[in-house]
């Protein structure tokens, strides 16, 4: 991953902004092909939605693909409180400690919201991308509030 410091120049963020976000397991490790480990994570994004409204969501082997809107909370608060409840909980479970992710991330600030639904496809099909699955559909960790008839409309 690219210097912490350098990912937080000129960082910040705004209310009501929509942002896409990339975190991913410290040293890439494929904590989530473990299904209890992916629920946990999953249930991190549930936990959070009195922070942020999600758009979408893809959670991979490794890495975490995430599409919101923020609500008062700034951007790095909430990623860290979602790191933190995800750690916690995923250590507890496999009775381990240390981090879980890696220490910063990667994010995008939507400029328009015409931009919304292209990101969510683009998140939403990363694991046909990565080879994991032949159709999203059978995929069992990601969500879409677009989504109407098993097709992203």
């Amino acid at each position: 991953m690219h210097s912490s410091k350098k990912l937080l120049i000129g960082r910040h963020s705004s209310k009501n902004k929509f942002y896409s976000v990339t975190i991913c397991t410290k040293q890439r490790i494929p904590l989530f092909k473990n299904f209890e480990n992916a629920c946990i994570a999953a249930r991190g994004l549930v936990y959070m939605q009195n922070k942020v409204d999600t758009i979408c969501y893809t959670l991979m082997p490794d890495n975490l693909h995430w599409l919101f809107q923020l609500k008062d909370l700034p951007l790095a608060d909430v990623m860290k409180q979602y790191k933190s409840i995800t750690t916690v909980k995923i250590n507890k479970l496999n009775c381990t400690t240390g981090p879980v992710w890696q220490q910063n991330y990667f994010e995008h600030q939507l400029r328009a919201e015409d931009d919304l639904i292209n990101q969510a496809r683009y998140i939403v099909s990363n694991p046909l991308r990565a080879g994991l699955v032949n159709d999203v559909g059978e995929y069992p960790f990601w969500d879409c509030v677009y989504l109407c008839d098993g097709e992203l409309k």
